[in-house]
């Protein structure tokens, strides 16, 4: 299989793909990481192909590429919620027209980003490649209310998993199902970080929206191992009875 990420500038699971022997591109409008090998507009793709047009999805082969989508979220998570009733911190001195214009704004952008969404898993219905879609998880989160596709696994707490952060994430599987492997390997400790307190010098990519989209590799590892790729955890057993030897 071919690994093709959608939205991922990072190289984050790329870049384990690639340790596992795969070959592994990231796509992204970005490239802040010097990790995009696709710098393309992929909202755009996504409309081509939905109507029918050439996109980078006429490339993809049902037996041969895998597609992983980090959907941009903001605007389906649950704080959104604030926003819309203009009780966020820095809108108490909005007057109500600035509150309603801004309601306009937020509504228009949602649902441009669930026409895209849904267009792209139409797409991959149509076209038959597999296609695993991340996006946060909340009780209050949009797609979780209102969108006719269930996650099939859903991750309540990725610290467990070595991630930097608990944020609660589902995972919708289309054409394809989430392998079960067992992985036989310890996490190793990692300072865990609070996306209410972020701070511009201390993110990576000097932006704190961007920070606080990351996947630390070690659970991109697991989360691969352990339901994305046939993935055999007695190799992992030889190599640590070997290492102890």
């Amino acid at each position: 299989m071919i690994y093709h990420c959608l939205f991922e500038q990072s190289g984050t699971f790329k870049n384990e793909f690639k340790k596992l022997g795969y070959e592994a591109y990231d796509y992204d409008i970005l490239n802040n990481f010097g990790e995009t090998d696709y710098q393309i507009d992929i909202f755009s793709e996504i409309e081509n192909a939905y109507e029918g047009k050439e996109s980078i999805f006429d490339n993809f082969i049902i037996d041969r590429d895998y597609l992983l989508a980090f959907f941009p979220c903001i605007r389906f998570e649950d704080q959104i919620i604030l926003y819309f009733k203009g009780k966020s911190p820095g809108q108490k001195i909005w007057s109500q027209e600035k509150k309603l214009e801004y309601d306009l704004q937020l509504h228009a952008e949602l649902h441009k980003l669930y026409e895209l969404i849904t267009k792209l898993s139409i797409v991959a219905y149509r076209k038959g490649f597999p296609l695993m879609i991340e996006n946060p998880r909340g009780t209050q989160h949009y797609l979780s209310r209102y969108w006719a596709l269930e996650p099939k696994l859903i991750d309540k707490d990725r610290t467990v998993n070595g991630d930097y952060y608990k944020k609660p994430t589902q995972y919708w599987f289309i054409n394809c199902e989430p392998k079960h492997n067992f992985i036989f390997e310890s996490i190793k400790a990692i300072k865990h970080k609070n996306i209410k307190h972020l701070k511009k010098d201390d993110c990576i990519s000097g932006s704190i929206k961007e920070e606080r989209s990351l996947i630390h590799p070690q659970y991109a590892s697991r989360f691969i191992k352990t339901y994305i790729v046939d993935y055999d955890f007695t190799q992992e057993l030889y190599k640590t009875t070997s290492e102890e030897v």
